[in-house]
């Protein structure tokens, strides 16, 4: 059977090599003559499956050696109240980028609620439909209590980024990186914390990657439930309870996988080639194909877009699914067309998603 070409915003496309070596291995990893479904996470071949998938994600992202890292379950969603009960103690400060910035914040807004916490936001798009990210922070607005200050890389829904890392002041800095995580180089030493969950560049849904500062631990909260609490699951290096096993192992093999490309620097070279396709048609046809984000702030990952009516996008998601062009309807807040080109994302697949789009604009403006 011929493959789709898969645009799913999450669960996202997984490199077809990964699939192929998971099945595999599907009935016998590490020969074992066990599925790695059945395998102990207690066990030796599990050991050493988490410990080359922490040793990989260092590699890649150059994490350094004063940093923990940490596989979690529970997505970023519940990164969004975790990381708040365990550093929010007086001030917490959010840029409202979009609709994930937007979850985070409402969680911070709960945690304030019963006490005499307060939740600035630095700064928000809202007004401007999450349309751009700011070029630079208002850091001088930031009070000097601030606990940290939480920021969200990509927005999926509104296909907005950050336009780069902002410079490091002196607040700590956590970041959600969950869409676009691995598919750049980052500086991890001007964050504090980041989280992502890993349905987007990593693996398949059922594993949040955690990197966080070791420093931080000391300035956790009292009384954060335990499987709540960040020293919980350093201290017993992920494997407190029973961890996604097979999450992990394929967030491994993703992980080999983009070490074999050439790594971060070349899967940032491969997305701004294949994210620079399609909006090069959306300024050409400008007038037919309206890109919501600014051009200073636009996704690598997520190129969102809508067509003069609602028919016309209609008839432009079936007609893409006629020629094998899936999941391309924007998320249900906010309607209209969304291409997701994370990194296993086929060069085939978005050249055959620019032709169509040329084709459509010939048939119907």
């Amino acid at each position: 059977m011929k493959r789709p070409f898969n645009f799913s915003a999450g669960p996202a496309v997984l490199p077809l090599e990964v699939l192929k070596k998971a099945q595999a291995e599907f009935l016998s990893v590490s020969d074992t003559g066990l599925s790695v479904l059945e395998i102990s996470h207690r066990s030796k071949a599990f050991a050493h499956i988490i410990e080359e998938a922490e040793s990989r994600l260092r590699r890649l992202l150059a994490i350094p050696s004063n940093y923990h890292v940490l596989f979690l379950q529970g997505g970023a969603s519940l990164q969004f109240s975790m990381l708040g009960l365990n550093f929010f103690k007086a001030r917490a400060a959010y840029v409202d980028c979009g609709a994930w910035a937007e979850k985070a914040l409402k969680e911070a807004k709960k945690i304030a609620l019963s006490s005499d916490k307060i939740v600035d936001v630095l700064w928000s798009g809202k007004v401007e439909g999450y349309s751009y990210m700011p070029a630079e922070l208002p850091y001088e607005e930031l009070s000097s209590q601030t606990d940290y200050l939480h920021l969200t890389s990509n927005e999926t829904i509104q296909g907005v980024a950050i336009p780069r890392d902002y410079a490091r002041q002196h607040t700590p800095v956590f970041c959600d990186m969950s869409s676009d995580i691995l598919s750049r180089p980052v500086d991890v030493s001007q964050y504090d914390l980041i989280y992502a969950g890993a349905q987007k560049n990593m693996g398949p849904a059922g594993v949040t990657v955690v990197i966080l500062k070791d420093t931080l631990l000391a300035q956790t909260n009292a009384g954060v439930p335990t499987m709540l609490d960040y020293r919980t699951h350093v201290e017993k290096a992920s494997l407190y309870n029973t961890p996604p096993v097979f999450s992990i192992y394929m967030l491994n093999l993703v992980c080999q996988w983009l070490e074999a490309q050439g790594g971060l620097t070349a899967m940032h070279a491969q997305n701004l080639k294949q994210s620079n396709m399609l909006y090069r048609l959306l300024d050409q046809y400008s007038d037919f194909y309206q890109g919501h984000a600014r051009p200073d702030s636009r996704s690598l990952m997520n190129i969102t877009f809508t067509l003069p009516n609602a028919e016309l996008e209609k008839a432009f998601l079936a007609e893409a699914e006629q020629h094998q062009l899936m999941s391309l309807k924007g998320h249900r807040s906010v309607g209209g067309i969304r291409a997701s080109l994370y990194n296993a994302c086929p060069d085939e697949a978005v050249i055959a998603l620019a032709d169509f789009m040329q084709a459509f604009y010939q048939q119907h403006h």
